[in-house]
């Protein structure tokens, strides 16, 4: 028996870009894209519309950022599931989009593979990071750790 495709809408504001993922994700035989939109209120009524597994969003697009998208997207539509796509390699951004619920977030730089074991594993209900964005994270809490570890295993408790 065959695997439901996975149905996916991408976002992002360079439409050559846009094309290129719908091209790559459509020759895949588990994922079909259903949508495109170029902006985050584009990308808030397609949501709404079409009903996608997988939204792909883009962090930084002219009339509403990918991150303010995300939040309204799931505040309104909670099973649908959205991985960042975007250049960001930054803390502040990598953490602003799964605050909201982000369920991925790679890089655009990301190969097919990746994109797609990503994509899978999101409409699987999973949260995967690339490799690069997963180091990220690590290092994040294992700087939290060290710092936290250096006061003391409970350091809000007194003596």
């Amino acid at each position: 028996m065959n695997e439901p495709v996975i149905r996916i809408l991408v976002v992002d504001d360079h439409p050559l870009f846009r094309e290129g993922l719908a091209a790559l994700l459509n020759a895949a035989s588990a994922t079909t894209v259903i949508g495109e939109a170029g902006a985050g209120a584009e990308a808030i009524a397609q949501a709404g519309a079409l009903n996608p597994d997988v939204i792909l969003m883009d962090i930084q697009m002219p009339d509403m950022n990918g991150i303010e998208a995300t939040r309204r997207i799931l505040a309104e539509h909670p099973s649908i599931r959205i991985i960042m796509l975007t250049m960001l390699e930054d803390d502040d951004s990598l953490f602003a989009a799964i605050r909201p619920g982000a369920r991925g977030y790679i890089l655009k730089g990301a190969d097919k593979a990746e994109v797609l074991r990503t994509v899978t594993a999101a409409a699987q209900g999973q949260a995967l990071f690339g490799p690069a964005i997963a180091s990220r994270i690590t290092g994040f809490f294992q700087r939290g750790l060290q710092n936290k570890s250096a006061a003391g295993p409970f350091p809000e408790l007194t003596e």
